[in-house]
This record gives structure tokens, C-alpha cells and sequence, in this order.
């Protein structure tokens, strides 16, 4: 009385795959019983609750306080609540006051809540201005014992 029609061959019945870069609100959560080591990649919102050796790239990254980063972050925008042993480059950075970065950080914009610790140095990132133009440190080609010494001088 009721029959189910048998599937044609060579049909998958779940449903097709998104391609890669649609950007449709979803977002990736690592887990915190998870530790994942290699390079991650994500066109939206991370969130890592979890451990990952190796870098990061994404649109938007959220850290949870219980978790680890060693390796350089690369994001528009970033919330960073956990423990990071590497550089930082986002367009809107967001540290919390339980964060602890190991590494320098570069910015578009900065906040910062009082107890947060970083050991590194940041640099504000301009627009249209190369990395050279923004270094106010220069070298002599040699000081008197052969080495290079950094040497500071003010733009005017």
C-alpha cells in the first residue's frame, strides 16, 4: 500500500555540499577536548575553546579562556580570551583580562581590558603606509666591533 520508490543509481540521497567560500552565518567551534596540530583555515567565525598548534586564518576568531594558540593569528577581527604564543594581526582586536599573549601584536584597532598580559610589541597598522615607512629603527651598516647596531631616528 505505502511503497518507497527505490533511489535512482549512482544518486546520493544527503543533501549537496556548499562550496568553500560561502559565508552564510555559520560558524567553527573547537572544542575544548579537541587539540588540533597543522594550520587552520576558516572563511567565517571561529570560536576555539580547544588547543591548536599551528596557525590561524580567518574571518573572525573567538577564544575561550581554557584555550591554547601557539601559532601566528591572522583575522579581521579578533576576541581573545585564552593563552597565545605567537604574532597577532587582525583589523579590530578585542584582548580580554584573562588573555595572555606571547608575541607581537598588529592592529587597526585596540582594546584592551585592565589585567590582560602581553609580552610583545605592538604596532598599529596604517593604510597605504609600507613597513618600512612605519619602523623608526635603522641600521648602520657596521659598528666598531663589525656588528649591526639599530640605530633610532625620528620622521619629521
Amino acid at each position: 500500500m505505502f511503497s518507497k520508490k527505490p533511489e535512482p543509481q549512482g544518486r546520493a540521497s544527503r543533501p549537496a555540499a556548499k562550496p568553500m567560500g560561502s559565508n552564510n552565518g555559520t560558524f567553527s567551534v573547537i572544542g575544548t577536548d579537541v587539540t588540533i596540530t597543522g594550520d587552520v583555515a576558516a572563511t567565517t567565525e571561529l570560536h576555539v575553546d580547544g588547543k591548536i598548534i599551528g596557525d590561524i586564518e580567518c574571518a573572525s576568531l573567538v577564544q575561550g579562556e581554557a584555550s591554547t594558540i601557539e601559532g601566528a593569528v591572522k583575522a579581521e577581527s579578533a576576541r581573545l580570551a585564552g593563552t597565545v604564543k605567537g604574532s597577532i594581526a587582525a583589523r579590530e582586536l578585542v584582548v580580554l583580562k584573562s588573555a595572555r599573549i606571547e608575541g607581537d601584536v598588529h592592529y587597526d584597532s585596540i582594546t584592551i581590558e585592565q589585567g590582560a598580559e602581553v609580552d610583545g610589541r605592538f604596532s598599529h597598522r596604517v593604510p597605504g603606509r609600507s613597513e618600512a615607512a612605519r619602523s623608526p629603527v635603522t641600521s648602520d651598516p657596521k659598528d666598531k666591533d663589525g656588528e649591526q647596531e639599530p640605530k633610532l631616528t625620528l620622521a619629521g
